[in-house]
Formats: structure tokens, C-alpha cells, sequence
């Protein structure tokens, strides 16, 4: 997904070096405290086991954005360092995020290992844990950002940016209630929403506007505009989402999609529905939502007879043309080119 041109290799590995130190400042009282010191050792294990697996590819666009927002004079040491926190702030809030998600699906894998409630001995603990994750948060921030002036709008953004996230998590399980399927709530209407409140806010908005006000750039229009954008890209990005858990290679995408068992609302079954005769549409309501694996390769081959590997082409190719109109009608005084180079990377986009 990330990022945009001012990256480099270094930038990479600079971000993944500074995981370390996120680490030490979340667990340095494991060493001075004996009462929690059990607890923190707990934290580190989940910190250590899940962040670095991840492509972290949300908390770099928040360092590239603050190469393209603030004049380089102004990125000192001390700007890039909270750039880097910042980051890790919007990493650690999309992990506490997936950690439940894969609790609620019954996940087995996440990049490629076991999701951390399934290793031995964690379970249903892992909820505790993804508490712990949100509240490492605002532990960071407070740390290193409490004294700028931007502080109170990183916490609005990063509490506004959760709750959000969390309202498209309940759309998602209202829509697919265990031991009931009903189609006729999988409408366009209903699947943009999800795409707007799962996707578009936490992967595109937070760590963009993140950027915005440590720049110095807090105006509410400035804000709307790069959010008319950045949504649009949210909801390209959670239909590549659906269409790789069906069509992806799991040993490339590392986790084993279960989207069709799980009964989700995704873009697939949505536009299935627009195109489906009667007895296909019957074919759905026999199949979708079944945890049978004769099943879902109904449902799968529904999918062919329909060609929505097609169509899902031509709507990524379109999505991609919307999104360099809107650049250009909302970008006013942002760079146009912060928000070109994160589109041409997500059109296309590969796991």
C-alpha cells in the first residue's frame, strides 16, 4: 500500500530499527516495578510476536508524508523521531484492531504464522491483549508528543480513528450473523459503508491527516479534502482485500481466506448478487455462509460463471481514474503528488 516517493530503502530500515526502541519505551517498567513486571513481560511477547511480522506499510506513509508536508530545514532529528513514533502509534492501533478481527472470524493465520489467540496457552486472553496494544497508544504519544502544539489533535484522530474503525467491525458482524444469512442486507450501500469505516479511515485517513497536523496544516477544510480522496482509496483497498481472500495464493498473502464460510459482505458477493439469475441466486442461499469446503467451491465457481475476475478489473481501473479526479478537485494547497504516488502504488496492487 505505502508509500509515497520520498521513501527510500533506508527509510525502511530505519522505521523496522526503531521497533526496538517502541519496545523498550513500552516495557522499561518491567525492570522497576516487581508488582507488573509479569504483566510487561506479557506485553513485550505480544509486541515481539506480531508487530514485526507485518509489512507496517501504514505508519511509513506517515513518515513519507512528513517529507512531502514540511520543508526540509524543518525535518530536523527530534521531527523525524516523532514522525517514527507517530508511525508506530497508527501500526500498533491497525494491530489491536486485526488481533480481534481474527479473534471474531476464527482466524488461523496472520502473515504467515499462527494469529496470536492461537499459540499455545493464549486463547481468549489475546482480547486482554489487544486492550493493552490500543493503550500502548497513547502511552507513546504522551511520551513524545505531549509537548507540541499538535498533541490534542493526534489523540482526537487516533480515539476518533478507533471508534470509527470499531463501527465498521459491528456493520460487518450485524451483516453476517451466525446461523442466519440474509442477502438482502448485502447491498452496495451497506458494503461502501463498511469499506468507508474498516478500510478508509485506519489505512488511508489516520496515518495521512497524522502527518497533516504534525506539519502544522489543522484546518477542518484541508482535513475534508484529503478525506474526500483518501476514502476512495479506502474502499478500492477493501476490494482488493475480498478479492484476494478468494483468489489469492495463501502462501503469498499469508493468511487463509474464509471470507465465503464467514458469510462476509465483501465486493464479490455483492456484485454476484446484481448479476445472478434465480437459480443462481438459489445457489447462494444453499452455499454462502457454510463452512464446507464442497461449498465454498460453489459459491467460488459462481464467481467464474459470472467473470467477476473481470469486471473486478475494470472497477479497479476505473476506482484509480475517480481517484485522479478527486485529486485534482481537492487537493488545493496539499501536495497533489503525496496523494498521486499513494494511488498509483494501491491501483494494481499486489499482496
Amino acid at each position: 500500500m505505502a508509500s509515497v516517493k520520498a521513501l527510500s530503502a533506508s527509510d525502511d530500515l530505519q522505521f523496522y530499527s526503531f521497533f526496538e526502541r517502541v519496545v523498550q519505551d513500552l516495557t522499561a517498567e518491567e525492570w522497576g516495578d516487581r508488582e507488573i513486571a509479569v504483566a510487561i513481560s506479557r506485553l513485550r511477547k505480544v509486541l515481539e510476536y506480531n508487530a514485526p511480522e507485518r509489512k507496517y506499510t501504514r505508519g511509513m506513509i506517515v513518515l513519507a508524508s512528513i517529507r512531502e508536508l514540511l520543508p526540509l530545514a524543518m525535518q530536523d532529528v527530534e521531527t523525524m523521531e516523532r514522525a517514527l513514533v507517530v508511525g508506530w502509534c497508527v501500526e500498533l492501533t491497525t494491530l489491536c484492531i486485526l488481533m480481534s478481527d481474527d479473534i471474531m472470524d476464527k482466524s488461523e493465520k496472520r502473515c504467515g504464522k499462527h494469529c496470536w489467540y492461537k499459540k499455545e496457552g493464549i486463547g481468549l486472553d489475546a482480547i486482554n491483549d489487544s486492550f493493552l496494544l490500543e493503550s500502548c497508544v497513547y502511552r507513546l504519544l504522551r511520551k513524545h508528543c505531549r509537548g507540541q502544539p499538535y498533541y490534542l489533535n493526534l489523540l482526537e484522530l487516533f480515539l476518533e480513528t478507533s471508534y470509527q474503525t470499531e463501527l465498521g467491525q459491528a456493520l460487518d458482524l450485524i451483516t453476517a450473523q451466525p446461523g442466519k444469512l440474509d442477502l438482502a442486507l448485502y447491498t452496495e450501500t451497506r458494503f461502501k459503508s463498511m469499506a468507508k469505516y474498516k478500510a478508509g479511515f485506519i489505512c488511508f485517513y489516520l496515518p495521512i491527516a497524522a502527518a497533516m497536523f504534525m506539519a502544522g496544516i489543522d484546518q477542518e477544510e484541508d482535513h475534508r479534502n484529503a478525506k474526500t480522496i483518501l476514502l476512495e482509496m479506502g474502499e478500492l483497498y477493501q476490494v482488493q482485500n475480498d478479492y484476494l481472500d478468494t483468489y489469492g495464493d495463501p502462501s503469498v498473502i499469508g493468511k487463509i481466506g474464509t471470507d465465503i464460510q464467514d458469510k462476509k459482505c465483501t465486493w464479490l458477493v455483492v456484485e454476484a448478487l446484481k448479476r445472478v439469475t434465480p437459480g443462481q441466486r438459489k445457489i447462494l442461499e444453499e452455499n454462502y455462509g457454510q463452512d464446507d469446503l464442497d461449498k465454498v467451491q460453489k459459491v467460488k465457481q459462481l464467481y467464474e460463471d459470472l467473470d467477476l475476475s473481470t469486471v473486478y478489473r475494470q472497477y479497479e481501473k476505473e476506482c484509480y481514474q475517480r481517484q485522479q479526479i478527486l485529486i485534482s478537485q481537492h487537493a488545493n494547497g496539499l501536495p497533489k503528488e503525496m496523494f498521486l504516488s499513494l494511488a498509483h502504488k494501491i491501483s494494481k496492487r499486489q499482496p
